[in-house]
């Protein structure tokens, strides 16, 4: 198994000359040419994996430096059991053991194939979990394995913890809707499906970030009108990036912006 040293996406060996997702239009192949990655190399160079709770039940999981795109993951805790969300392009048996710490895991799931990260890995090592993905999104599958479970429209991985496919970023783009998370009024796990920026009270609808492609007014106002059916207030990215409360509000108004400048409502300020 090799790990594509931009997306950190593992790979069937033997490799292609490229990485498919990386020479998509959303992503890219850096100046320097295409690197490829093993788990073996990486412990030897010293690579780590750091936790760190979000809010009580939601545990960030990040590699220290960082792999690929160095997304955050998120493990959902419940009475049920946990869901690894955006998993991570690396993995050891001390990650195993801190993520096992905390009961069970239920599945594995990436918010697009972006962060599909090492996840049949991450299932190996957890014990043969159900990895979800999106059928949409099948295509772009590096590493294929009989634990893959194909899923779309919304998919409940336990009591009030449960995937919902918006599309936009990628057709298979997904959210997980957590109603337990801040305190009982409601938690989205977005990915790079609805991103919350930098300023922390707006969000981003977009085909590629690092290219900076929009997506069409249209599909920013679909997309926040299938999530208007979920209860939530907080809205955690894969970056760190979080709207701490009022986050259906802040969706709301971000779509409504989006589309706006989209048709051009606001080009006397360009």
């Amino acid at each position: 198994m090799l790990i594509c040293a931009t997306c950190a996406v593992e790979r069937d060996e033997p490799a292609p000359e490229l990485c498919p997702i990386c020479t998509d239009e959303r992503q890219y192949v850096p100046e320097e040419g295409q690197r490829w990655l093993t788990l073996d190399a990486l412990a030897q160079e010293g690579q780590q994996i750091s936790l760190k709770e979000n809010e009580p039940g939601l545990i960030g999981i990040r590699t220290e430096p960082k792999v690929g795109i160095g997304q955050t993951a998120q493990l959902v805790v419940t009475p049920q059991g946990s869901l690894l969300w955006d998993p991570v392009g690396y993995v050891d048996d001390n990650a195993v053991k801190a993520v096992l710490e905390r009961g069970p895991v239920l599945a594995v799931a990436a918010s697009h194939p972006h962060m599909f990260g090492v996840q049949v890995e991450w299932s190996h090592r957890l014990g043969g979990v159900p990895v979800l993905v999106a059928v949409a999104d099948r295509q772009w599958l590096g590493r294929t394995h009989p634990i893959i479970e194909y899923w779309s429209g919304s998919h409940t991985i336990a009591e009030g913890l449960a995937l919902h496919q918006t599309g936009g970023h990628f057709p298979g783009s997904a959210v997980v809707h957590w109603a337990a998370g801040a305190g009982g009024r409601g938690v989205l796990l977005s990915g790079d499906s609805v991103y919350p920026n930098p300023d922390r009270r707006s969000i981003a609808f977009m085909r590629s970030y690092p290219n900076h492609l929009p997506l069409s007014g249209a599909v920013a106002l679909r997309i926040a009108a299938q999530l208007e059916e979920l209860e939530f207030d907080r809205i955690y990215g894969n970056f760190n990036n979080a709207i701490a409360s009022g986050a259906k509000a802040v969706l709301h108004d971000a779509a409504q912006r989006h589309a706006a400048w989209a048709r051009g409502d606001f080009d006397y300020l360009t």
